[in-house]
């Protein structure tokens, strides 16, 4: 008997010890940076049309997504975090912690637009604001802010020579900031008040990360959305960054809907369009393309393609 105890000792022992070594080794293989811009996620927010600011950290002790502080920051936004079942752009969020370390470290950002609903960015179109029919502000990808000190066309300026995102100057301090395509604009040029129908012309797939482990789960996202009940393909392809020649991986999206055309006929279903990276993917930088399907006009394109992504081994 006593043997026994002492033989199952030393397999619970065992047991336990592959077991926190397999968390480990998980823990560790995680990426340690998840976007190419991130800055120290050191955030003071002060929303101005709310009245609702708050200090974060972005990252957690062991350099994780810090989920506490992204209810903070939605809650700062005006976020509908529940009804939405995300937060605000962790990209666009980091990309803000870079930016604002690089010109002004550790001073408040004035919000002045943050998250905005479809009623609401329609509402203030009609009263002749600088807001596009399709803007990032209504996936929670944008803001326009201002950092005292901080000239507004020279923080422009930093922005756009990076090449990372949308960042827009209408004169004064105050930038447009967003995680949607890489673009740039002045008041002059930035189209807002245009008339001519968007037919979803605009459309762009984002990934909820920019590094990523072979095998993890991948998260793409539409915006710039005009008209719903229009389909996406559910064969996802991968490409090499800089050659769409033939695509090095197919990945199937997981749908409820069986057939070759998955719907879309929410905002919602727009943002939780989940694919697993194969694992035997090789380190380097792809893009991933969705292709559409029972499209609602000749100007919207067959397929989209993301941002750079980075596998890492």
């Amino acid at each position: 008997m006593k043997n026994r105890y002492h033989i199952l000792a030393v397999v619970v022992f065992v047991v336990a010890f592959a077991c926190g070594l397999s968390a480990a080794v998980s823990f560790a293989a995680e990426p340690k940076d998840r976007f190419f811009f991130m800055g120290s996620g050191k955030l003071h927010l002060n929303n101005l049309r709310n009245n609702r600011h708050a200090d974060v950290e972005l990252l957690d002790g062991h350099g994780a997504i810090n989920e506490v502080a992204f209810d903070k920051v939605d809650w700062v936004f005006g976020f509908p975090t529940e009804e939405k079942g995300e937060h605000i752009s962790p990209r666009m969020l980091f990309m803000l912690s870079y930016f604002s370390d690089l010109v002004a470290p550790g001073k408040t950002i004035h919000i002045e637009s943050a998250y905005r609903s479809p009623e609401y960015n329609d509402k203030i179109r009609k009263q002749g604001a600088n807001a596009a029919k399709t803007s990032t502000h209504i996936d929670g990808m944008a803001l326009d802010f201002w950092i005292e000190g901080v000239d507004g066309k020279e923080l422009w300026e930093t922005v756009r020579a990076k090449n990372c995102c949308g960042v827009g100057h209408y004169g004064g301090k105050e930038i447009h900031l967003d995680a949607g395509r890489p673009r740039f604009w002045e008041a002059a040029t930035s189209g807002t008040g245009s008339t001519e129908p968007d037919n979803n012309r605009h459309i762009y797939l984002t990934t909820q990360y920019d590094r990523y482990l072979p095998g993890e789960k991948l998260r793409l996202s539409l915006s710039g959305i005009s008209t719903f009940d229009f389909g996406i393909r559910p064969k996802v392809q991968v490409y090499a960054v800089d050659d769409r020649a033939i695509p090095l991986a197919l990945m199937a999206l997981q749908s409820d809907t069986p057939g070759e055309c998955i719907k879309i006929d929410t905002r919602k279903a727009t943002r939780f369009l989940d694919a697993q990276l194969p694992t035997t993917l090789a380190a380097g930088s792809y893009r991933v393309q969705v292709d559409f399907c029972e499209k609602l006009f000749l100007q919207m394109p067959d397929n989209v393609l993301s941002g750079e992504i980075e596998v890492i081994r």
